[in-house]
């Protein structure tokens, strides 16, 4: 077996680009400040040899790592897709990289995640939530490292904050339906604080416009399309007379209208239903799903913008914003 040979190293660049390690450097770094040709010089031999810079060395000449580290609940499922997709790109295009975790919806899993994290010392934390654990808040705010909550709304972040409402998303929805005549609703959700958040104002504002029930079926999150078939079956069994649902995923929504066309239920006709997150799916659907619009493509090219501004001391005009939420309307209701 041929034996792994030393990787290359910027003395190893210079000798073969003719130059000195600190011109190496600033041609790959501020390749401005040297010729063209000894910048076409230094690319021939870091090409030749593979060699690939020391980025956490270069980090701590610089006192920043130009890493920032993101929290998700989940990375199943498409949900917290477009919002990933929109801040990697956004910190990309600022020569900063993105480093993903997982909580699971768990309070004491977020807590050890992020004081884990703090420990690497990167230039900004996003949370895709807002922090649920005393610990862990205390610990973002002990460490002066920017931080941005999104996905949700609060008026005291732990340091700045771009999202929505999950409240008045569930009364804007019970609103919709109750617009439409339904006296009759019911919600099939997730069982994780958001959503138990979202389905108590859905219920709360339904009962308050008169509807005769509000029933609701949760499922362990994350949300998934057989949960949505699972769930609408479980309340045409206890609720038949349903004519209203509101699913907190589009997940669970074709799900849930799946189910609907196995059990001969019309769809709008007999029984509308409502999605949340205008997934890609979501217009292609046999109906079509009316859903909640939410811009995560919004929500990541923000953060990432308040997050870098603040890594680079630049002032932040909006610690908080809302970015609020559009209900789509399409052929399942």
């Amino acid at each position: 077996m041929k034996p792994i040979s030393k990787p290359a190293t910027v003395q190893d660049v210079a000798a073969l680009a003719g130059v000195s390690a600190m011109t190496v450097s600033r041609a790959l770094n501020t390749p401005d400040k040297v010729t063209p040709d000894t910048a076409a010089r230094v690319r021939t031999a870091v090409e030749q040899l593979g060699y690939v810079p020391n980025a956490m060395a270069s980090g701590l000449r610089r006192a920043r790592a130009r890493m920032v580290a993101a929290l998700l609940p989940t990375l199943v499922g498409p949900v917290f897709q477009e919002l990933v997709e929109s801040l990697s790109a956004s910190l990309n295009r600022h020569g900063y990289q993105l480093m993903i975790g997982q909580a699971g919806y768990d309070a004491a899993q977020e807590e050890d995640w992020i004081k884990a994290i703090i420990q690497r010392r990167p230039d900004g934390i996003v949370v895709v939530g807002v922090v649920s654990s005393a610990g862990a808040r205390n610990a973002l705010l002990a460490s002066h490292i920017p931080v941005v909550e999104t996905w949700d709304f609060t008026a005291d972040p732990v340091d700045m904050l771009v999202g929505f409402s999950h409240v008045a998303l569930g009364e804007r929805v019970a609103q919709f339906l109750s617009d439409q005549g339904h006296r009759h609703v019911a919600i099939i959700t997730g069982d994780d604080a958001r959503a138990r958040a979202r389905a108590d104002a859905f219920i709360s504002r339904s009962k308050a416009l008169g509807a005769a029930s509000a029933d609701c079926f949760f499922t362990q999150a994350p949300s998934t399309l057989g949960a949505g078939r699972k769930g609408l079956a479980h309340l045409m069994r206890t609720a038949p007379g349903i004519s209203g649902v509101f699913c907190s995923s589009d997940s669970l929504a074709l799900g849930a209208s799946i189910e609907a066309q196995h059990q001969g239920i019309a769809v709008p006709g007999q029984l509308a239903i409502i999605g949340m997150g205008d997934q890609s799916f979501a217009q292609d659907a046999q109906p079509a799903l009316t859903t909640v619009r939410l811009d995560g493509t919004r929500i990541g090219e923000m953060a990432a913008e308040m997050m870098m501004a603040r890594a680079e001391g630049r002032p932040v005009d909006r610690r908080v914003v809302d970015v609020g939420f559009e209900i789509v309307v399409r052929s399942s209701t």
